[in-house]
């Protein structure tokens, strides 16, 4: 496995309880999917799924026993990217800094290159 430090997208400590709260409820071995899809209304969305295992080519975050995994098809969309989980007055949501979105929808699911 790569140093955390080493990976190119981020995972805060505060995501990654929040995905290990998640998946403490589902079957063992269970992971947090986040891919990159056409669609939304900025051009692309983000997509979140809890799966049962990995794929070779996956991206494997795991940290503070939680596990995210990116696919290499969405992994260029979302290099240097941080994923965030937020509780504020607006609500619960994961959130994702992307460096690489010129433009976004207010809700953060979807996003331009």
């Amino acid at each position: 496995m790569t140093d955390v430090l080493d990976l190119p997208v981020a995972l805060t400590d505060k995501a990654a309880r929040r995905v290990a709260k998640v998946l403490s409820k589902e079957a063992p071995g269970s992971a947090l999917r986040i891919s990159v899809e056409g669609g939304g209304c900025s051009g692309f969305q983000y997509k979140y799924d809890i799966v049962a295992g990995t794929e070779a080519d996956d991206l494997v975050i795991e940290k503070a026993g939680a596990t995210v995994l990116i696919d290499p098809v969405s992994l260029p969309y979302l290099e240097g990217s941080e994923i965030d989980f937020v509780d504020d007055l607006m609500g619960q949501s994961f959130q994702i800094r992307n460096p690489n979105a010129s433009a976004s929808c207010g809700c953060g699911v979807s996003f331009a290159v």
